[in-house]
């Protein structure tokens, strides 16, 4: 248990640290609510946590760690949560039954593919970032990305009169149409999804009938419910009834109805944007009309387009910032080098989401595991691509009468500019660039103090804006409070934030 407890305490020790902990000096904290002091290792992430006592300091393992925590936040917010320690104890159990997993299993030699299932530890500003519902290993682990898994998807076949879905969805059909007989049309399914359900009272009376499973393999990928068929370069993404950090992962048709219009706004503004960025269009989803909307959401799966043929392969940026074999930040040592590498990837990046928001109102939910990012021969970033439309969302004041289509009790993902902003510089600033930055860093700590001015630099060619202006001299950034919101059981869809120290104020 002895590297899973340490992965464990990193995502704890994270978000403690940056939530709730105020700095006393260069190594010690206080939590201000229940008194207490700890004291950490510097580095890319704090480390080694220690607690003082009346006796000197005190290490603290996992388990103490998740008292002192529970202790601060008690105090801190009134609220008493009894689940969030054992959501924490069973993403370190994840942790370790996956660290045995990799050991018995090889990598794929596709390096995208490598890069979407190396995210061991996950999101490292969340508590509980592996959990898995509780569930044991044996359920789980045949569709684990961590362990490198790859499986044939079962196939339903639903009546022709109740199918559902919007969009285009010909690609499932040119796949395995032929597997449905007359009457009936294909319908790909997650097995553990499927398992997770149960059987369902329409595969007893013909609504439904089960077609097998795919002779195609389909990867894992880091969401752990969206697959990728490399023969046919496309993705899936399924319902999965499983909490997996702040949500439980299902398609909900509040998201569904919005798919068509977003995908639609989002295109437009990739047809506008900087040469070379690409967006992944969600470009339909099919379900079954089975009654009620819990069936609705469970069996609906997306079809997102693949990569083509043009170009390289893209890499995903959470892999990049992980660490993969075979990463393009591998060996990167020199300054020059490495300096060069971080502004051929700011360039990439950080252009197409600022013409998105600026340009169309749209603010799109650039954190590692949407983004991907091609290398050219060299290893140097050249193409930026952007996936999942379900997070976009559209500032109201831009597609106001878009937002008011479908009337006025249907939730939409419009966003007044205030929010929309916060939300963009966290995902692109906090969660995505920091990151990225601490990579470089961490292979060639010589190149950490000059990442952020040239980051700096890409981002002033937008300071004709205020909010650009305004980041540039702010002396904070927003960064999401995932332990709150796990702490007192906030819905999945919420987000607040906490201010972190700006890297990109010219000081």
């Amino acid at each position: 248990m002895g590297a899973a407890d340490l992965v464990a305490r990193t995502g704890l020790l994270n978000c403690l640290v940056r939530e709730l902990a105020q700095r006393v000096d260069a190594g010690t904290l206080l939590l201000p609510a229940s008194g207490v002091l700890i004291r950490v290792a510097p580095g890319r992430w704090p480390s080694a946590p220690e607690l003082r006592t009346a006796g000197g300091w005190l290490p603290l393992d996992l388990e103490g760690l998740i008292a002192v925590a529970e202790r601060e936040l008690t105090a801190g917010t009134g609220v008493v949560n009894t689940t969030l320690g054992g959501e924490i104890r069973d993403s370190r159990d994840v942790v370790a039954a996956l660290l045995t997993a990799r050991a018995a299993a090889s990598p794929a030699d596709d390096p995208y593919l490598r890069s979407e299932q190396a995210l061991l530890a996950g999101h490292r500003y969340h508590p509980a970032a592996k959990t898995r519902g509780g569930g044991a290993p044996r359920d789980w682990l045949p569709y684990a990305p961590e362990a490198y898994a790859s499986f044939p998807l079962r196939l339903l076949g639903v009546r022709d009169d109740l199918l559902a879905g919007e969009g285009d969805t010909a690609a499932v059909d040119a796949l395995w149409g032929g597997r449905a007989p007359q009457g009936y049309r294909v319908l790909p399914a997650h097995p553990w999804q499927l398992e997770l359900m149960g059987a369902h009272p329409g595969l007893r009376d013909g609504r439904l009938i089960d077609l097998g499973v795919t002779a195609e393999r389909a990867w894992a990928t880091s969401s752990v419910r969206t697959v990728y068929l490399p023969e046919a370069d496309l993705s899936l993404k399924f319902s999965l009834d499983v909490r997996i950090t702040n949500d439980i992962r299902r398609l909900w048709r509040r998201d569904l109805r919005w798919l068509a219009p977003v995908d639609e706004v989002v295109a437009k503004a990739f047809a506008e944007a900087p040469a070379g960025a690409a967006v992944l269009a969600d470009s339909g989803y099919r379900t079954a009309r089975l009654g009620g909307e819990d069936a609705y959401e469970a069996y609906a799966v997306l079809v997102r387009e693949g990569f083509g043929t043009a170009g390289a392969r893209p890499l995903l940026s959470a892999g990049l910032s992980e660490g993969f074999n075979g990463s393009p930040l591998e060996g990167l040592a020199d300054p020059e080098r490495a300096l060069e590498w971080w502004r051929s990837y700011v360039e990439q990046v950080v252009p197409p989401v600022l013409h998105a928001f600026f340009q169309h109102g749209v603010v799109l939910e650039c954190h590692l595991q949407n983004v991907l990012v091609a290398m050219d021969a060299d290893g140097l970033p050249v193409r930026a691509v952007f996936r999942d439309h379900e997070g976009v969302k559209l500032l109201t004041q831009r597609h106001a009468e878009l937002l008011a289509s479908m009337g006025p009790d249907v939730p939409t993902p419009g966003v007044d500019a205030g929010y929309g902003w916060d939300r963009l510089v966290y995902c692109l600033v906090t969660n995505h660039l920091l990151e990225i930055a601490g990579a470089v860093a961490e292979q060639c700590p010589a190149s950490g103090r000059l990442l952020w001015p040239t980051a700096r630099e890409v981002f002033s060619r937008y300071a004709d804006h205020p909010e650009v202006r305004d980041l540039l001299a702010a002396p904070t950034v927003p960064a999401k409070t995932n332990l709150l919101l796990r702490w007192t059981g906030a819905d999945g869809a919420d987000s607040t934030y906490t201010p972190l120290p700006n890297p990109l104020r010219a000081d």
